[in-house]
């Protein structure tokens, strides 16, 4: 029977409930235990597919094409399982479905309501999430007294009070603040974010208190007089310079011990070595590149939270240290290219709309002309198509139809049908909903042989989908004659994966990649992902040979 920790947060959002709660599973884990983790997301979208990532920041895919929270990301870097759409569901998804049982007669007449009805629901949907393994964090998104989050905690309350004592277990994660004007910790926010969650009915077994510093062992005595939480149970969580530290953190702090006493469970002994080692490696690399991020949210860096993760973990796997600067392409619209010349590489990431989309394209253009690695992500590898169709395949005014619907060479368009990852064929147009356009999820096609696509990922390659374009198949022969390589295409539509520039000939480059996919879903810093390590050895021999340039 499946053993629940619920994760909880008060105060402020923001703190890492996302990082605590994988990195706890990240130790159960290491200590044989099968662990998955649930999200629970109190907002009314059905999901965040249609949220800008200024509100929301990533929205992160799963294999069987769910579109998540960003925290499922962390997740899945930090455990073995793979997330999947049972590992997170939303207020919308919970009332859509009870909303449908009722019209349906499912509840035989009765007046349907928050509890119990509401509440059954949300403890049906973390049953199925959590089925098949011996522990279930279940992290509840929001902070104690939002008025959103409360059918989800009342819905804990009760799937404890059910469950039975050593079945469930609670811990929230709080803020102490440093005032500086004091020159002390404030433990007050956290006293009151407890009462508050008692108040509701929970008391949690450990505390973790966030805060820039160690928290002294007599202001952790102070929290633990005045939440009723022992002390050893509260629990320091100061500011880290890699998220990949914290389950040491926590372990070293034995708040794992504490979760295992409260669950009844005596597995074997944490193993951490795996984290160690990565630690290490980031904080001793051999080399050091600057990877040039060319996007339209720069001022949010939460909206390519696994990008930057997955360039992060080819570093460890190269022993180097990667920095990104974020560029807004909007400023390369207003100024030009020459900011780009520092860099050792450039990547374009995924993104929607027309704002900032000329800049991109002046990018890819810059990188193509330069010999400078060029990694294309989504509208990432559509921008460079675009620019490749302009400037090289004499398809003057070539564009997407998402950026001008009249555009006389819409080298990128909506495709009207497609299979999806299940094998059913899905249809589109441009008045469906914009949650339901979407190709989604993880899909396998074969690679084309002598490709630098063949020698990063071999035979065929798997990668999860988020787009809602495609280039056009009416247009690829005129710029594969051109000299752009199709490396993969889809297996029943023939819809472009892949392309590359090749190493040889009038088009030659040393490393030019698009890929209508989003790879960073499946990076994780145990592994790396071999098109991330592959651009970073690229970008390592870029510095190098320019330097050796420079020097002769």
């Amino acid at each position: 029977m499946t053993k629940f920790v619920f994760v909880t947060g008060g105060v402020v959002s923001s703190l890492g409930k996302g990082i605590a709660a994988a990195s706890l599973a990240a130790i159960l884990e290491s200590r044989g235990l099968k662990v998955t983790l649930i999200k629970l997301d109190p907002y009314i979208n059905v999901d965040p597919g249609t949220m800008s990532p200024f509100q929301h920041g990533e929205v992160f895919v799963t294999d069987d094409g769910a579109e998540t929270d960003l925290d499922l990301g962390h997740y899945e870097r930090f455990i073995t399982a793979r997330m999947k759409k049972l590992n997170n569901f939303t207020t919308g998804q919970i009332y859509e479905s009870v909303i449908r049982k009722e019209r349906r007669g499912e509840y035989l007449g009765k007046t349907v309501q928050v509890i119990p009805h509401i509440t059954n629901e949300i403890q049906d949907y973390i049953h199925r999430g959590a089925e098949g393994f011996d522990v279930a964090l279940v992290e509840i998104g929001g902070t104690v007294g939002d008025i959103e989050s409360l059918p989800f905690l009342e819905a804990a309350r009760q799937l404890s009070l059910r469950a039975g004592r050593d079945e469930t277990a609670f811990v929230h994660l709080t803020l102490v603040p440093y005032i500086a004007s004091a020159g002390e910790l404030k433990t007050k926010p956290t006293q009151h974010s407890v009462q508050k969650l008692r108040e509701i009915g929970i008391s949690p077994d450990a505390l973790l208190c966030r805060a820039d510093r160690r928290i002294p062992d007599d202001e952790r005595a102070k929290i633990s007089l005045f939440s009723n939480v022992r002390e050893d149970a509260v629990i320091s969580v100061w500011d880290a310079d890699s998220i990949y530290k914290i389950p040491q953190m926590l372990h070293d702090q034995g708040l794992d011990k504490i979760i295992c006493d409260k669950l009844g469970l005596s597995p074997k002994p944490a193993d951490l070595s795996v984290w160690n080692k990565l630690v290490y490696a980031l904080e001793h690399p051999k080399a050091e590149v600057t990877i040039g991020m060319v996007g339209k949210y720069v001022d949010l860096t939460e909206s390519y939270k696994s990008l930057t993760e997955a360039l992060r973990h080819a570093g460890i796997h190269t022993e180097s240290r990667v920095n990104i600067e974020y560029i807004d392409s909007e400023e390369i619209e207003e100024k030009g290219v020459g900011s780009l010349a520092k860099y050792d590489a450039i990547l374009v990431p995924g993104g929607f709309g027309k704002r900032g989309v000329e800049g991109k394209i002046a990018a890819a253009r810059y990188a193509r002309e330069n010999k400078i690695p060029y990694l294309g992500i989504c509208l990432g590898m559509q921008v460079a198509l675009i620019e490749f169709a302009r400037n090289k395949a004499g398809l003057t005014n070539a564009n997407s139809t998402e950026f001008d619907p009249e555009a006389e060479h819409p080298v990128v368009a909506l495709i009207n049908e497609w299979q999806n990852h299940d094998g059913k064929i899905e249809k589109r147009d441009a008045n469906s909903d914009l949650g339901g356009t979407m190709r989604l999820g993880a899909q396998t096609c074969a690679v084309k042989p002598g490709t630098i696509s063949a020698e990063i990922y071999g035979n065929e390659v798997t990668e999860r989908h988020r787009h809602r374009y495609e280039a056009n198949n009416h247009y690829l022969g005129r710029v594969e004659e051109a000299g752009l390589v199709v490396a993969a295409r889809t297996p029943n539509e023939g819809l472009c994966e892949i392309m590359e520039l090749p190493r040889t000939g009038e088009n030659a480059h040393p490393w030019y990649i698009g890929v209508q996919y989003h790879p960073e879903f499946k990076s994780t810093p145990r592994d790396g992902h071999p098109l991330f390590i592959s651009f970073i050895k690229a970008a390592l021999a870029h510095k190098q040979s320019t330097s050796q340039r420079k020097a002769a």
